[in-house]
């Protein structure tokens, strides 16, 4: 694993649906990607982004919902493809639970194609969930 030493992190920063849009796409992470008004409501109404850039360029996403007292749900880990497998994501998400604290469980859904990924930066795998799938 390469460390990029230009590679900023920033919590909360401006983003465009067209930026994060490109992300989700390159990272190959599923998204709806062609409906930028959409993109732009996630980003909207997220509690907390972390970001990853090369100089002025979004090359990573760490976008989650909070309570800040129990729980948040990381919706999205999405890397630019370029930028993978350089700690970029693992990064992102220890700056989300630095952010969150020690009283607030992460939890996230995974998609089936990063199920040996998820463990590798410290998450255990549970059984016990449910979901009632979006219709769209």
């Amino acid at each position: 694993m390469k460390i990029i030493e230009s590679i900023t992190y920033k919590l909360n920063a401006p983003l465009t649906a067209e930026d994060v849009a490109r992300v989700y796409k390159s990272s190959g992470i599923k998204r709806p990607i062609d409906d930028l008004p959409r993109i732009q409501r996630m980003i909207e109404h997220a509690d907390i982004t972390f970001t990853a850039w090369d100089e002025h360029k979004l090359i990573g996403i760490a976008r989650a919902i909070t309570d800040y007292s129990y729980c948040c749900y990381l919706s999205d880990l999405a890397v630019d493809k370029t930028y993978q497998y350089k700690g970029i994501g693992k990064q992102l998400v220890r700056l989300l639970q630095e952010e969150i604290g020690e009283e607030v469980a992460l939890l996230l859904l995974s998609s089936p194609t990063a199920m040996e990924y998820y463990p590798k930066i410290g998450f255990d795998k549970i059984d016990n969930g449910f979901k009632i799938s979006r219709k769209r």
